[in-house]
């Protein structure tokens, strides 16, 4: 060989050589282990629910304004909220509710991005079995009975219309968000939607058929009736429709110009 050969060789080894793999800026990164994802869902939403429970119980301690009782409750429940989706947002997509869990289901069997049956099967009980945890472990933390069925009854017509109308607004800023590529936004959009639909939705905005079970099991400020349960779980279903219904009106994808 020759010594501009031996000279051109590198060259023309790493003109041919496979350059090493690297990931696309943006790409999503590998998904977590389905277990550790069940995990996050049932823990959130465990804490979740011990913070709507345990500041009610703290509230009406405090104070017998029943104004300032939910303030506190809504106060806590928007910063307690953010914090967990900010948390384990990465890990599940921090969804703490069924009817999130399910419109994702919907949107990703349509074509979209999302869970998949077997993952739904996994997510629900987790989130439910989560809430009734969470309810139980705020009792045991103030000394109320561990388990307490709620007299509260929320049967009341206008009630379940606010339950509607909570779900639907918490529907269509998350799929909004997704379909504006303003995700990122979650933890604050979403806490923030919480907070506001706890004074304007007459419900006080369960919006979540797992924190309602759970609910159901403290006989305290955020208790509810077992006999309201089903209705508020009905409602809650048909505001995921209407909100994912005008997701797909108010989002809808424009045609691509010829």
């Amino acid at each position: 060989m020759t010594a501009a050969e031996a000279e051109a060789a590198p060259i023309a080894e790493s003109a041919t050589a496979v350059p090493a793999p690297v990931s696309a800026p943006g790409a999503t990164p590998p998904r977590s282990p389905l277990v550790a994802r069940a995990a996050a869902e049932l823990i959130g939403t465990a804490l979740l629910v011990a913070v709507v429970v345990g500041s009610g119980i703290q509230a009406t301690e405090l104070t017998r304004d029943v104004g300032l009782q939910l303030l506190a409750n809504s106060t806590a429940t928007v910063f307690g909220l953010g914090i967990l989706i900010l948390l384990l947002g990465p890990v599940s997509g921090a969804h703490f509710n069924p009817v999130v869990t399910l419109a994702e289901w919907w949107t990703a069997r349509r074509g979209g991005a999302g869970v998949t049956a077997r993952e739904v099967a996994v997510y629900v009980p987790a989130q439910v079995v989560g809430a009734i945890a969470g309810a139980i472990l705020a009792d045991a933390m103030f000394g109320e009975p561990l388990v307490k069925w709620s007299t509260h009854d929320r049967s009341a017509g206008h009630l379940l219309l606010g339950e509607v109308v909570a779900t639907a607004g918490l529907i269509l800023l998350i799929f909004g968000l997704a379909r504006a590529d303003q995700l990122r936004f979650a933890p604050v959009a979403v806490a923030s939607y919480i907070g506001a639909a706890y004074w304007f939705t007459s419900s006080t905005s369960f919006a979540n058929p797992a924190v309602t079970i759970g609910r159901a099991f403290t006989d305290t400020f955020a208790g509810i009736a077992p006999g309201s349960v089903l209705g508020f779980i009905g409602m809650q279903l048909v505001g995921a429709v209407v909100g994912l219904a005008l997701v797909a009106l108010i989002f809808m994808r424009g045609r691509p110009a010829e």
